[in-house]
């Protein structure tokens, strides 16, 4: 699994920060989550390519979140796309492109597909034959979600030693990765388990900003490998994260260690800080590993 941030500030970009925006790559797909102010600068800049998007994923409206998708689209046009694009998002932000769209005469030439989001419950919203999307429910001053991104599980590995010792005809060896058990060609039957490897572990990953402290989440993060959870403020600012329904890193941190997750990566910074080695030491004290995000930042996950 690689992750690439291409901002992990909140509200206002300065000359060296972007806004909140990622590119992840799991079990061969790719997705944007969140577009950010500057994304399609951040992507040329990453080297990512624009037609290998086809899935976005924002989790809400807010324009940190949010003010790089018209000019991405349009790009998107200008560089004459065919592709699909399919957009998961709060309800309204259809409305919005489409009227952005509408006064600037600027339609695009490929179809824009978005699938409004509006349930307060988690829910499956993407799959396709290796990964699956759900939402997470975040507590923020407006309808937000996160996204948990899962592998699924992979068909059984073949042991071809065995596979061959055990006289099995190669038309059978599907029905061996998909866990049955064969008869080889002598007419015995043959166990599935005795010839054959688990499928490669899966990996799954969890994008939570912005969102004030909330228990309610931990059940849908339980045991997830990587959590992204933003981390707006410091504990010595609480009473700043209280208001604005953000969070802290020793909240952050909280939430990791009661979901066991296995390595937590903090972001959407505040700009007003500029030592952010203070996020990794107070998250720290609760939860490790712990990672900072950092624009431009690649991480690579293995299992």
């Amino acid at each position: 699994m690689k992750l690439t941030i291409l901002g992990c500030y909140s509200a206002t970009p300065k000359v060296d920060t972007n806004p909140t925006s990622q590119v992840l790559e799991i079990g061969g797909s790719m997705f944007l989550v969140d577009c950010g102010e500057g994304t399609q600068v951040e992507l040329r800049r990453n080297k990512v390519k624009f037609s290998s998007i086809k899935h976005i994923f924002i989790s809400h409206l807010h324009g940190d979140h949010v003010f790089g998708l018209p000019g991405l689209i349009s790009t998107f046009r200008l560089m004459g796309r065919e592709t699909d694009l399919h957009i998961y998002a709060p309800k309204g932000l259809k409305e919005i492109i489409t009227m952005q769209m509408k006064l600037a005469d600027s339609w695009t030439n490929y179809k824009l597909v978005f699938h409004e989001l509006t349930s307060k419950i988690s829910e499956l919203v993407y799959e396709n034959d290796k990964v699956e999307v759900h939402t997470i429910p975040l507590d923020h001053r407006v309808y937000t979600n996160g996204f948990l991104f899962k592998e699924k599980p992979g068909e059984r590995l073949l042991d071809m030693q065995l596979v061959q010792k055990a006289d099995i005809d190669v038309a059978y060896f599907k029905k061996l990765k998909q866990g049955f058990d064969v008869m080889n060609n002598n007419g015995a039957t043959i166990e599935n388990k005795t010839v054959t490897k688990p499928p490669k572990p899966t990996i799954s990953y969890a994008f939570c900003s912005d969102t004030a402290y909330s228990e309610k989440i931990i059940p849908l993060l339980q045991d997830v490998d990587v959590l992204y959870h933003e981390s707006t403020f410091l504990d010595k600012h609480i009473d700043l994260a209280v208001k604005t329904r953000h969070a802290t890193a020793t909240q952050a941190a909280m939430i990791a260690k009661q979901a066991n997750v296995k390595t937590l990566v903090l972001g959407h910074f505040s700009t007003r800080y500029d030592n952010l080695l203070d996020f990794k030491l107070e998250a720290e004290a609760v939860f490790s590993p712990v990672e900072l995000a950092a624009d431009g930042k690649i991480f690579h996950f293995v299992k």
